[in-house]
């Protein structure tokens, strides 16, 4: 980076250090690569956003912002009534786009987080940007600020914050959306700390909520929590600038763990953004190392659904407090279902289409026969591992071990495979030609001189398609 900053170690001053960095960030300091991949983010951020806008918490969403009235100050996507794009408040499209973008549970992940990074973020620099006239390069700079702040806090915490039962896209997600949201203000480390202080006290968000509307709102509410506390910071409101080292703070009150040495250290290709993984299934994270799995072993040995007599999954333990319900009911409990999921992929079910998930699909005869004939253990892993054992009518028996937890290294293959499930979420409403125009924008995204002419595209486009 071309502006270094002292980041010591001590848990003293970790706080204050996190801040510094993500304050410091200039757009220089981005590598081509990085700055690629951010994009990559944000193409994959708007395929999911627009998507998620046709569900019923969207829908919600929506009544509650046109009966609160507000401001036009930034683009909501189907908040006109035409169900186009209209403009309400910042803030209102920061809940509503952050909640909307995790609705399929189709958005990115980061082990470092141990959650979603984009849609936390992603929401608040957009409609920050758009209200205050900025560029494009300072959307992909604080974007990347926010990203590496989620990623920081969340190494300082460890894998014991995730276990306890918090779900780091809202709690830790609302440190990234304030950082974000204090770069684009232009507020120096010492506000930006408070920012954080500020949200802190606002982080929230149970893993008990999975397979509810509240786990998308968790995102929408950190994004929404986020920007708040920035934009108070900014006007002297006080918060604690040592929030995640104090005493009774955030990582002793919500982690076993406080380590800043870990959360400080140079990751290995210099932002933490380089380990971002896509989702290719509209499912849990946690079910896509079993759905490829057991895909690969059904093509790659030429078995029909019919001939399987059984399926036992080896996973790490902690699937079973995200991703193990048994008997799903409904389209939303499908996407947290290991053996529904499987039992998707073994029949040939489209696990990338979000119209996969339905309340049919969880109640498709064939599909609850396969999935009873599917056996969870609690004895694989490391994290996202999955070992399948596939054994035949005939006696036949396959394995294969997975792990989508590796983050790809080939950019012009992840762009490739971003665009077409881009393509797949945007074109059914947009059309092709809008769709290819809006992704062109998105992927030009540094070189814009203004962030309101890709919402005037999406207005436009929005409704035409309307």
């Amino acid at each position: 980076m071309t502006q270094q900053t002292d980041l010591r170690t001590e848990a003293s001053a970790v706080t204050e250090a996190i801040a510094a960095r993500a304050a410091s960030l200039r757009p220089d300091d981005l590598t081509s690569d990085t700055i690629k991949v951010a994009k990559h983010c944000l193409l994959d951020w708007f395929a999911v956003a627009l998507a998620g806008m046709q569900e019923p918490l969207s829908a919600i969403l929506l009544k509650e912002a046109a009966e609160e009235g507000g401001a036009p100050q930034a683009t909501i996507m189907g908040l006109g009534a035409d169900g186009s794009a209209a403009k309400g408040t910042v803030a209102q499209a920061a809940l509503i786009h952050g909640s909307a973008s995790h609705a399929l549970d189709f958005d990115d992940v980061n082990m470092t987080l141990s959650g979603h990074p984009t849609v936390p973020v992603a929401p608040v620099v957009l409609a920050l940007a758009e209200h205050r006239g900025l560029t494009g390069r300072d959307v992909v700079t604080a974007f990347v600020a926010g990203y590496e702040t989620e990623c920081r806090i969340g190494a300082l915490v460890g894998p014991s914050h995730y276990k306890a039962g918090f779900h780091a896209t809202g709690t830790i997600g609302c440190f990234g959306a304030a950082a974000a949201a204090a770069h684009l203000l232009g507020l120096d480390a010492a506000t930006t700390a408070v920012a954080l202080g500020i949200a802190g006290t606002q982080s929230a968000g149970l893993k008990s909520q999975f397979g509810t509307m509240c786990k998308p709102l968790h995102a929408g509410k950190a994004a929404v929590n986020g920007l708040l506390a920035a934009r108070l910071a900014a006007r002297g409101f006080t918060g604690r600038p040592d929030i995640l080292e104090a005493n009774l703070g955030f990582a002793k009150t919500m982690s076993a763990d406080l380590d800043a040495e870990r959360a400080l250290s140079e990751p290995p290709y210099g932002f933490h953004i380089h380990d971002n993984l896509f989702k290719y299934h509209a499912a849990c994270y946690l079910t896509h190392s079993t759905i490829d799995a057991v895909r690969r072993l059904a093509d790659d040995n030429d078995i029909a659904a019919d001939q399987v007599a059984g399926i036992r999954l080896h996973v790490d333990p902690g699937h079973f407090d995200v991703c193990h319900i048994a008997e799903p009911t409904t389209g939303l409990q499908v996407k947290f279902s290991l053996r529904h999921t499987a039992a998707m992929a073994l029949a040939g079910v489209d696990t990338g289409r979000f119209e996969s998930y339905s309340d049919a699909t969880a109640n498709r005869a064939d599909l609850v026969a396969l999935r009873r004939c599917v056996e969870v253990s609690p004895d694989g892993g490391p994290g996202t591992e999955a070992r399948v054992e596939m054994t035949t009518n005939d006696g036949g028996q396959f394995s294969m071990t997975y792990d989508v937890g590796v983050p790809s290294r080939d950019l012009p293959d992840q762009e490739r495979r971003l665009i077409g499930k881009f393509n797949g979420l945007v074109e059914p409403l947009l059309g092709s030609s809008a769709s290819d125009r809006l992704r062109q924008r998105i992927l030009s995204l540094e070189s814009l001189d203004t962030i309101g002419c890709l919402h005037d595209d999406i207005v436009r486009l929005s409704r035409d398609a309307a």
